[in-house]
């Protein structure tokens, strides 16, 4: 009965893949004048009922055609109409070369402009700095994009301010203030990328980004490594910045919050040259901003110029350079920590006194871009990047930590300088093979980066005998007075070559990829591999790797709003880092797979996604439990097992009403431990995640009537079930408590003016995350603030 009812089955697919094969299909991009993509332009085939609507990113697809000669028209009402005659063959997938839609007048492109953002928060292509040439749905991996609006209505100003929120299954365990990201998911630190490129140079960093020069963020789950070399199975972030669009326009916001928040940033777009060939983008952002704790701070400045150039009709260069200042208080400060528990003492204590030194870090990033389209089917890219980051600042850490609430505070040491020269050339094309589409991505990833800190100095600020007593703090001037470190005695990388804080990394990365598209390419089966050759050290002799990595996924589209697919993926993830036994590090392997749907809803005003996966890993360093954080001193822990579910969904509900909802499952655990190592067990907790994570955030403005323009939003997170960072205690009772946040805020809005004012933590609740530290034997724990509140205006202009 089963083989008859196979046979059955095998039979009637063989019927329909035949018959679908007999109809081709049409695909293709549609832009507007300046380059930008024409989403939900309307697209059919004249005299025929064929007819479909362009994704945000431009692309459409017309799919079971029957073989003929068509006129395709693409229209919008404040658009001319374009159109362009077209063959389709049985079997074959006809790629229509790039249409370009022109503004009837400025007035209708402001207007077709304003209808195309009318969906905030969900978009369905990608940067190209990703490099796949395709939409969102068609790709065999979970990626989120939380655009640029969902972020101004969250009223987030950096990297570490709330965007995680967005996102299944991301949290923060560590928040170390605005810092650095430190995000973290499936189990693991993800990558911090910026157009494409991996800024990761060690695990202090990098700088976490002002939101003033962001355009939109790509979270990447799972094996992100494939496409952008060196890459951390659990995923990545991808920060995309601004760039010009050829439109002459400018925005001018204020920003006023609890704890003497103050910001002003400038956003200026528009030519350098009455051709329109020479664009331009400046943005610019000061902050002041002071703290629920005591004697802390975090000042910001920010600027990001960019200039493009189109040579010709086909090749765009592209320059760009950020630069972002930070001045702060000693970032140890927002530990706190005791004996007896987490959350003893009030959420806004502090161990840090007045008058200690300021921790100054500057970000330098310089990027130029080749873009050159070959023909109407193949593209190629280059880039080349330099990062250059100094860090002079201190890190408060405990010498000792007494049962009766004393403590010796530490200062240490903390100047610091990256420095990241990286390349990439990639190439993007399509060709058929009789019925076959071959979507094809090739290229090459390079980089020299290096890191040096200055650890090697520390300063007592108390004494035996006269210890700092956190039931009874005393701010004033600690009886050892502030440190005064001496840098002339050596160079930066002397100092850090003495201390362990030296780390270097290159790598030769080369991979090629083909996208076999069967059945009017509703069924994409990808294969791929990539080879990396990495040498590295940390404070010792270098260490050489090489290693090929395959990578297969398969994708197959119900119809055009729904898709499966299903991936596999090797890891190879060179490390740096200083293992406490003395041995050489060994790079991350192990394998990723997953399966999952992706269904776009409703003329793709909303979509979802969903997705279970199972992630091992061998050889991936953790924090040595027995030394200070600023040790820099890690064991390995054997293999680790990371599996779980995600379900994303975002997008335009109705009219006006936009939501972003997320939750995720999440189980890590010890599934090997290397010999000798006796800090975990097989079938311990992995810390740093919550098994359940849910987020979300709905937003409603009016959209007629004398109320027209107001709005409302209101957002929540919840963390069940959340394993401590570092290491559990050997007290059962001393767990992390579930989290819950709510936020709200008014809005009001109209095409020029903005005013929202949000109220974070509404419900004043002391949230905190935190960890046990046995080489202290005490708690820590970071607490965020109460009830605050933000107030801000946006002019465009």
């Amino acid at each position: 009965m089963l083989n008859r009812s196979f046979i059955l089955f095998f039979a009637v697919f063989i019927r329909f893949g035949w018959s679908i094969a007999q109809n081709g299909s049409v695909t293709g991009t549609i832009t507007l004048a300046d380059g930008e993509p024409a989403g939900k332009v309307t697209l059919l085939l004249k005299g025929t009922s064929y007819e479909t609507k362009a994704t945000e990113a431009g692309f459409y697809l017309i799919d079971e055609v029957a073989p003929g000669d068509y006129l395709l028209l693409a229209s919008s009402g404040d658009l001319e109409t374009a159109e362009v005659i077209i063959h389709v063959d049985a079997g074959m997938v006809t790629t229509v070369p790039a249409l370009v839609l022109a503004a009837k007048n400025e007035n209708s492109l402001d207007k077709f402009v304003v209808a195309a953002k009318q969906n905030r928060y969900n978009e369905n292509g990608i940067s190209n700095s990703l490099r796949l040439n395709e939409p969102l749905i068609e790709i065999p991996q979970n990626i989120q994009v939380v655009t640029r609006a969902a972020m101004d209505d969250q009223q987030v100003i950096s990297m570490s301010d709330g965007v995680i929120r967005n996102v299944s299954g991301a949290v923060r365990s560590e928040h170390w203030g605005d810092l650095y990201a430190n995000i973290s998911a499936r189990g693991s630190q993800i990558q911090a990328f910026r157009n494409g490129f991996n800024v990761v140079n060690s695990y202090w960093g990098p700088l976490t980004e002002d939101i003033a020069f962001v355009d939109h963020i790509e979270f990447v789950k799972g094996p992100a490594g494939f496409m952008l070399a060196n890459g951390d199975p659990s995923g990545l972030y991808n920060i995309v910045t601004k760039k010009p669009t050829g439109k002459e326009k400018g925005e001018v916001s204020f920003t006023l919050g609890s704890f003497d928040l103050y910001r002003a940033s400038v956003d200026l777009d528009g030519k350098l040259s009455k051709s329109g060939k020479l664009l331009y983008r400046l943005n610019v952002a000061a902050q002041n901003k002071k703290s629920f704790r005591a004697n802390e701070f975090n000042d910001r400045y920010v600027i990001a110029p960019v200039i493009s150039y189109q040579l010709d009709q086909k090749t765009k260069l592209t320059m760009e350079y950020n630069f972002q200042m930070a001045k702060m208080s000693d970032v140890g400060s927002f530990y706190v920590f005791d004996a007896d528990g987490y959350a003893t003492l009030p959420r806004e204590f502090t161990a840090l006194p007045a008058g200690m030194p300021t921790t100054t870090m500057k970000d330098h990033s310089f990027y130029l871009n080749l873009d050159h389209r070959i023909n109407d089917k193949w593209k190629l890219t280059a880039q080349v990047s330099r990062f250059n980051y100094y860090q002079l600042g201190t890190s408060m850490w405990p010498s000792s930590v007494n049962p009766d609430g004393t403590m010796i505070r530490a200062i240490g040491s903390w100047d610091a300088k990256s420095v990241m020269t990286m390349a990439q050339a990639f190439v993007n094309g399509e060709f058929n093979t009789g019925s076959v589409r071959h979507r094809i991505l090739a290229g090459l990833d390079m980089a020299n980066k290096s890191y040096l800190a200055d650890w090697g100095q520390s300063h007592e600020l108390d004494s035996v005998g006269a210890e700092f007593n956190t039931n009874d703090p005393d701010y004033g001037m600690p009886v050892n007075g502030a440190p005064d470190f001496d840098h002339s005695y050596s160079s930066l990388e002397q100092r850090a070559r003495a201390s362990g804080g030296f780390i270097n990394q290159q790598y030769t990365a080369g991979y090629i990829q083909d996208e076999l598209g069967f059945f009017d390419n509703r069924l994409r089966v990808t294969v791929a591999a990539r080879y990396t050759d990495v040498s590295q050290l940390y404070g010792g002799p270098a260490d050489k790797a090489q290693k090929i990595t395959p990578r297969a996924g398969l994708s197959y589209s119900l119809n055009r709003n729904t898709a499966f697919y299903a991936l596999y993926d090797q890891a190879f993830v060179p490390q740096t880092g200083q293992l406490a036994s003395g041995g050489k590090v060994q790079p991350v392997t192990g394998n990723n797979m997953e399966v999952g749907a992706k269904k776009d809803w409703f003329e793709e005003r909303w979509t979802s996604t969903l997705s279970v996966y199972r992630i091992l890993k061998n050889n991936e360093l953790t924090a040595d439990p027995n030394s200070p954080p600023t040790s820099g001193l890690s064991v390995e822990l054997g293999q680790k097992t990371a599996q779980g579910i995600e379900f994303d969904l975002r997008g335009t509900i109705l009219k006006g009403f936009n939501v972003i909802a997320n939750y995720a499952f999440t189980e890590s655990k010890v599934t090997r431990v290397t010999e000798g190592v006796t800090v975990a067990r097989v079938g311990d907790i992995v810390p740093g995640y919550a098994t359940h994570t849910i987020n979300g955030w709905l937003s409603y403005k009016i959209q007629s009537g004398i109320l027209r323009g107001i709005g409302i939003s209101a957002g929540c997170t919840f963390l069940g079930d959340r394993k401590t960072y570092w290491e559990m205690s050997s007290d059962p009772s001393q767990v992390l408590p579930d989290y819950f946040k709510l936020d709200a805020g008014i809005f009001w809005e109209n095409k020029d003016l903005r005013l929202a004012a949000n109220m974070f933590n509404v419900l004043d609740t002391y949230l905190y995350s935190g960890s046990y530290y046995s080489y202290l034997n005490a708690y820590y724990w970071q607490s965020e603030p109460g009830r605050n509140m933000r107030l801000s205006i946006a002019y465009k202009f």
